[in-house]
């Protein structure tokens, strides 16, 4: 990842997008004809971290959870699969307990905390990018705080004004990239604010087949 960006960041931070728990909506909503929208998920639903579906799950790692996810939407070859972990995870859909994350997608659960970081970090406005950023458009990131999160949806590419930040996805993960200045993002203090990880040399997209 860091090779990557090389150039333009200098530092990549994995944000691990929330599981989320049904509260106030049948849990059979989660399926491709009915699945909730951004609306209703963060009115009806909770976010739950990957360190309590880990406990939840008796998993060992947030690797083992990546990879668990990845089997199941069939995101990596059969030989780096792990059933098993996968199949404690469905675990945990069958009962209701929590439902996974949308993979290639921005959370709506972390909109909020991302613009805020934005905004501490000296942003009050961000660009929204489609996929390819062929098409963009400039939105006050208080407002993409506080009202409504539906334009960051799907493959969208959110970066500031003057460019010096990205929040990005992968096609095949169910975690975003935060990308800018290491010192910016220490002093705004994200490893507090945003479960998940700084990028290392060696980090990759497919990191949790290597580690779990």
């Amino acid at each position: 990842m860091l090779d990557y960006y090389s150039g333009i960041f200098d530092a990549v931070y994995v944000c691990f997008s929330p599981f989320i728990r049904p509260t106030r909506i049948d849990p059979e909503r989660f399926c491709p004809r009915r699945y909730p929208s951004q609306t209703e998920l963060l009115a009806l639903c909770e976010s739950v971290a990957w360190a309590e579906v880990m406990n939840l799950a008796n998993l060992t790692s947030f690797a083992a959870i990546d990879q668990a996810l990845k089997t199941q939407i069939q995101a990596v070859r059969p030989r780096l699969t792990n059933e098993s972990n996968a199949k404690k995870l469905m675990a945990l859909y069958d009962r209701g307990v929590v439902m996974p994350p949308m993979e290639g997608e921005h959370s709506p659960f972390l909109v909020a905390p991302v613009m805020a970081l934005f905004k501490d970090l000296g942003h009050n406005w961000a660009w929204v990018g489609d996929e390819f950023c062929t098409e963009r458009k400039l939105y006050w990131t208080e407002d993409l705080a506080t009202t409504d999160p539906s334009p960051i949806v799907e493959h969208a590419n959110v970066f500031s004004a003057d460019k010096s930040l990205l929040w990005t996805v992968h096609w095949d993960s169910h975690f975003s990239f935060l990308c800018g200045s290491r010192t910016q993002l220490e002093r705004a203090k994200i490893a507090q604010r945003l479960d998940g990880f700084f990028c290392t040399a060696g980090t990759d997209v497919y990191w949790s087949v290597r580690e779990a």
